[in-house]
């Protein structure tokens, strides 16, 4: 089989022009006796290209959870589920691994994109760096943009519901978070947590006896509100800032015998699939889990192919979300 390197001995020419005039680059500045002369060698030696066959790309997903955390809570596997489905439909290659693997960094080696999903401590996203330039963190705000990051209007959402529940003439309204750690001892800022304090005390909104927080849980939701009902502390309305925390505020009302929404109105935060088929059915504010998820593998593919970019300035990308109103809010009852 005919090589380059046989085409421009007998062209008595180099093997880069030959590869040139061979790839049809325009930029070579050369003679057209030359350029025929290259041709008709090639054909006489009846030289054929070489097929190359494009590497697939292949992007890492890191989790900051387990696997058991993700089952518990569908808000990151939503996330995950719209990565995949963009890497499935662009013929891209995942690898994914947790935090709780101890050969997280061996895994993810070779990737050409990073994808994480939740909050990491700088030291580590760091760390992430070494792998490849193209990182990319969900649901992770940080203080200054220095990296990319896909985030929501936690901030507008939760004045959307603050506001609906004010317009039905709520003035005691509890809040039942959880708490989210970037190491053992650095607590995430929860920016829903913020927000709803802030709105509560300019809106003169009574919120101090019913803020509670411990885990993004059903279980979690059920404890916190079982304490809020043991203490005589109930508001007439609860955000609960995940709906897995709205359900199991729902269950711990319905077994004290409190009606939702006579008793006590619940709003809860994500729009899981599960919400819209409680008894009542749950009034949550939707979140676009798996377009987060969609957009990153799409932004970083862009990256991982565009080579060219010599100036790359980190991004933050804001998602909005909506409020889904149902059954599960009304009126405030007359006595607190």
């Amino acid at each position: 089989m005919a090589t380059i390197k046989d085409i421009a001995e007998q062209a008595g020419v180099s093997p880069a022009t030959v590869s040139r005039i061979l790839n049809n680059d325009d930029t070579l500045n050369v003679m057209d006796t030359t350029r025929n002369k290259v041709l008709e060698v090639a054909q006489s030696l009846n030289y054929t290209k070489k097929k190359i066959t494009p590497q697939r790309m292949t992007i890492g997903i890191f989790q900051w959870f387990s696997p058991f955390q993700e089952q518990e809570d569908p808000y990151y596997q939503d996330i995950r589920i719209g990565i995949e489905k963009y890497c499935a439909d662009h013929q891209i290659e995942v690898v994914r691994t947790f935090h709780s693997d101890s050969n997280y960094m061996d895994v993810l080696k070779g990737v050409q994109a990073l994808i994480c999903i939740g909050k990491f401590p700088e030291k580590q996203c760091n760390m992430f760096r070494t792998i490849t330039d193209n990182v990319i963190f969900l649901d992770m705000r940080t203080q200054r943009i220095n990296c990319n990051t896909v985030v929501l209007d936690f901030r507008q959402a939760v004045c959307d519901a603050l506001d609906y529940l004010k317009e039905l003439g709520h003035t005691h309204i509890g809040y039942l978070g959880g708490l989210e750690y970037l190491d053992s001892d650095t607590i995430y800022f929860d920016e829903r947590k913020d927000t709803f304090i802030h709105y509560c005390v300019d809106h003169g909104i009574c919120y101090e006896p019913y803020l509670m927080e411990k885990e993004f849980s059903a279980e979690s939701g059920y404890q916190m509100t079982l304490e809020l009902i043991n203490k005589g502390t109930l508001p007439t309305a609860i955000f609960a800032a995940s709906d897995p925390i709205a359900i199991g505020t729902m269950r711990a009302l319905k077994e004290n015998g409190y009606k939702v929404p006579e008793d006590v109105s619940v709003i809860g935060f994500d729009d899981i699939s599960s919400a819209a088929f409680l008894d009542p059915p749950l009034t949550t504010i939707g979140t676009p889990t798996k377009f987060m998820g969609e957009y990153a593998a799409h932004y970083m593919m862009l990256l991982a192919q565009n080579s060219s970019i010599e100036f790359r300035t980190p991004v933050r990308l804001t998602l909005p979300c909506s409020l889904k109103i149902r059954e599960s809010c009304g009126k405030p009852r007359k006595k607190l």
